[in-house]
């Protein structure tokens, strides 16, 4: 058996990750400077503790900087070790070998080996951990310590993207024994360490000498990440050079911004999606037919013109996006239909309904506005929506998860089982809506062990037919990943799709021209 790459693994040659050319001439790497990063997705509640993050600020500076992971997708859509030199499989995908990177340390000079492994994936299944990344771990029925460099993992059942789902940015490699002082104080193998952190405000970051990445990953000698909510605020750092780069353009400041010969925008098409989840256990989302007339009651053109000003396209309550290989793009459209949403009411025995919408910026770049398009498209259906204005601070803590109905925003995941057992199987953390079929679970096992890619196919199409017309969530839109740096940086040509900011590997990725 070989090392599994995304093309050996899956037999196709339309890779998870879309490529997106920057743009810019390729030049030499070169080391040196202080990177100053305006990012978005911070909140006061933040920390190092990997299960807990959830929003782009932490996400960049955790697996994209201060820690590392087992596995990683690189930027050409590629599946590449991390703290994991190689991997194989047997033949049902159900056990799983790794081999270990050595003369690895964490920042604190503790070596790196099997036992950070064990204890890092634990942390995911301990009582009252609350980590998105459970689901990922309870598959694991058995983890065993074959070395000091070695690590084989007994999965409960087959899943031929195990090694995919790895590379997850919750499963973050932390030191076994000192997991809780870890967590204080940002201590993992990334390429820099934490000199200071302000949750909400600032981290400052140095890069780490004598690092295993030297020579291919790792340019700045430092990193400033400023916490910059507010998106004009945002924008107006970058236009003034106070700092290098931000995440989330403003559509609004966009024309501005290109007529700036010092600002480049970086622009990819991923599997970003905005969504609109209930929760199906609440009245009157209970009812089936009152979440299909919320979902035709949506103008989703009108939200890709006015909200991402044509920086997407029109999603059908879908979250498997366009760069996945399994997309179902031919499933029939959950059309605007105001006089259909409306039938669908009277079919529930209901004249009308009012129903709150709580939303904020903080979940999607004009996520309030999206929502007062949301309500002025509902109400030829009868359907009048209370817009609900939350904080954008502790939005995702207060929010989401908690509101009835809200706004929110995924990323999308590298492979379709990746996303699905992430927010839509049964019972786990980040369930959304909270919603259970019988027959989706049942796909979501068979599909996750299944290695023919054409029975794969129409399993993963089954799913997405049964969550875009049954499922609690209005997705109306996939959204591009759409940032901007100053001119002054540079990076190989290759841009990484997965999650924004290159796939949020910039600060390793990029470096000063």
């Amino acid at each position: 058996m070989t090392r599994i790459s995304r093309r050996g693994l899956l037999k196709t040659g339309a890779a998870a990750g879309v490529l997106a050319a920057s743009g810019l001439p390729l030049r030499a790497q070169q080391r040196g400077g202080t990177l100053r990063l305006g990012l978005a997705g911070a909140n006061t509640s933040d920390s190092w503790d990997s299960r807990t993050h959830s929003d782009s600020y932490m996400i960049m500076l955790g697996h994209g900087a201060v820690f590392d992971c087992l596995t990683q997708v690189a930027a050409n859509g590629e599946l590449v070790g991390e703290l994991a030199e190689s991997w194989e499989a047997s033949a049902d995908a159900v056990t799983w070998t790794f081999k270990l990177r050595q003369g690895v340390n964490f920042h604190n000079g503790k070596p790196f080996g099997a036992d950070d492994v064990l204890e890092s994936l634990q942390m995911h299944t301990a009582e009252g951990a609350k980590s998105a990344a459970k689901p990922i771990v309870d598959n694991i029925a058995e983890m065993t310590k074959m070395g000091d460099h070695e690590v084989q993992f007994t999965l409960k059942a087959g899943n031929a993207d195990f090694p995919f789902l790895l590379s997850d940015y919750h499963l973050c490699i932390f030191p076994a024994g000192q997991v809780e002082e870890a967590i204080a104080q940002g201590i993992g193998t990334g390429l820099y360490r934490v000199e200071s952190f302000d949750p909400g405000v600032r981290a400052l970051l140095t890069r780490v000498d004598g690092h295993y990445k030297d020579g291919e990953y790792g340019w700045f000698d430092s990193v400033e990440a400023i916490a910059i909510n507010d998106a004009s605020a945002r924008m107006n750092a970058l236009m003034t050079g106070q700092v290098d780069a931000v995440n989330r353009v403003d559509f609004k400041t966009e024309p501005l911004m290109r007529a700036n010969p010092m600002i480049n925008i970086f622009e990819v098409t991923g599997n970003q999606h905005f969504t609109f989840p209930m929760l199906t256990n609440v009245d009157p989302f209970t009812d089936l037919k009152v979440r299909q007339a919320l979902k035709h009651a949506v103008n989703r053109q009108e939200l890709v013109d006015k909200i991402l000003l044509g920086h997407g396209a029109v999603a059908n309550d879908n979250p498997i996006g366009p760069a996945n290989q399994y997309f179902a793009s031919d499933l029939e459209m959950n059309d605007y239909d105001p006089d259909k949403a409306a039938s669908l009411l009277r079919e529930a025995g209901l004249d009308g309904i009012s129903v709150d919408l709580s939303a904020a910026n903080a979940a999607f770049p004009g996520a309030v506005d999206a929502a007062q398009l949301y309500q002025a498209s509902a109400k030829a259906a009868g359907i009048n929506i209370n817009v609900v204005q939350e904080p954008d601070d502790g939005y995702w803590s207060n929010v989401w998860l908690k509101k009835p109905w809200c706004a929110c925003y995924w990323s999308g995941r590298a492979t379709e089982d990746w996303m699905f057992s992430t927010a839509y199987e049964s019972g786990v953390p980040w369930n959304d809506t909270g919603w259970e079929n019988a027959r989706f679970q049942e796909l979501l096992i068979t599909a996750r062990a299944e290695l023919d890619s054409d029975k794969r196919r129409e399993q993963y199409r089954e799913m997405q037919m049964l969550v875009s017309k049954e499922g609690g969530t209005v997705i109306p839109m996939y959204a591009n990943f759409v940032d901007a740096h100053s001119t002054k940086l540079t990076n190989s040509g290759t841009i990484g799709n997965v999650f924004q900011m290159d796939s949020s590997r910039l600060i390793e990725r990029w470096w000063f021209a």
